[in-house]
């Protein structure tokens, strides 16, 4: 039960993790037309797209955790944090000048990979136990998508009621995206450059 809640409290601390869920839930609630972003009209079209975003990163970082954790494969730390606040910057960006507005399951998937090794490092810190590395591994999984979720059913619920106002347009959406664009890119300047930005 401890690892669960170690996989519940490190997606809530994990800012880098959050604010790339986020930036994915930003534009469910909207549909792209004619190169602009509408409000969707219903919420069980909404509820299928998070649902696949969701689910994709689920799988992929649930597939290079187990494959980290378990010493199968490495990746060196610091190209894992760039990668992440990276993946950040993307999907913040692709808000404001979509290149990927269809399939962003597919993004979430691909840079959940990623992802997935960042959660490793730290269930590594943790100290998985020998005798209960299977169990220690699922239970920290199983709280990372806790966690996951638990974001997940307090910010959609809010963003649709809020879909079509000027305040989740503006400043919201574009808003909150060019503060985690900017945000992110200094992570992975920081990152990257081995340098020290933000106190």
């Amino acid at each position: 039960m401890t690892y669960v809640w170690e996989g519940v409290w490190h997606i809530w601390i994990g800012f880098d993790h959050v604010l790339f869920l986020l930036s994915l839930l930003l534009p469910a609630v909207l549909l792209r037309e004619s190169a602009r972003w509408v409000p969707a009209q219903s919420f069980k079209p909404v509820f299928w797209d998070v649902l696949r975003v969701v689910t994709a990163f689920t799988v992929a970082h649930s597939i290079t955790l187990s494959l980290a954790a378990l010493e199968i494969i490495a990746l060196p730390s610091r190209l894992v944090e760039s990668v992440i606040a990276a993946s950040v910057v993307f999907a913040a960006l692709n808000n404001l000048y979509p290149l990927v507005s269809e399939r962003r399951w597919l993004m979430a998937f691909v840079f959940g990979l990623i992802h997935g090794f960042g959660f490793a490092s730290v269930l590594t810190d943790l100290g998985l136990p020998g005798d209960a590395l299977v169990s220690s591994l699922l239970g920290f999984n199983v709280g990372v998508e806790l966690g996951q979720l638990a974001i997940v059913a307090v910010f959609l619920p809010l963003a649709f009621a809020m879909r079509a106002t000027r305040f989740y347009s503006r400043v919201v959406f574009t808003g909150g995206s060019v503060v985690v664009a900017v945000l992110a890119a200094i992570w992975l300047a920081e990152r990257a450059l081995d340098i020290k930005l933000l106190s």
